[in-house]
């Protein structure tokens, strides 16, 4: 895995990750693959069908992960190690989602249309019999 994290790394991952796990329901099989499947989807910016198999089925790890984050897990495991911080709170995430596009990128067709307004077209006499 291109991850930099060591084994005390994950295993403090772990640990964080059980203990924000809801008490009822199945319990996943493989914890550490699944967190490994996650960070290769965000990294690599795929889709779920794109994740290899060594992970497991795609739609096994979507669906983990949806009923995990449904269930308010994740959450969860990022405010337990941010609660432990006393610098946490100085930390701010900037989103990119809301960027503004030039006009062009909306998808307008080009060009100027000439527009008759209503009471125009409404004035004019009919084209046809």
């Amino acid at each position: 895995m291109s991850t930099k994290m060591t084994d005390t790394d994950w295993a403090n991952a772990m640990e964080v990750f059980r203990a924000s796990l809801p008490r009822r329901g199945a319990k996943g099989r493989d914890d550490r693959l699944f967190l490994e499947a996650l960070h290769y989807f965000s990294v690599h910016n795929i889709t779920w069908r794109a994740l290899p198999e060594r992970f497991a089925k795609w739609n096994s790890v979507w669906k983990r992960f949806d009923r995990l984050s449904k269930a308010g897990v994740f959450e969860t495991f990022f405010d337990l190690p941010a609660s432990l911080s006393s610098s946490a709170h100085l930390v701010q995430m900037v989103d990119s989602t809301v960027v503004r596009a030039h006009i062009s990128a909306a998808g307008v067709k080009g060009g100027r249309k000439i527009r008759h307004s209503v009471a125009h077209a409404a004035a004019s006499r009919p084209k046809s019999i």
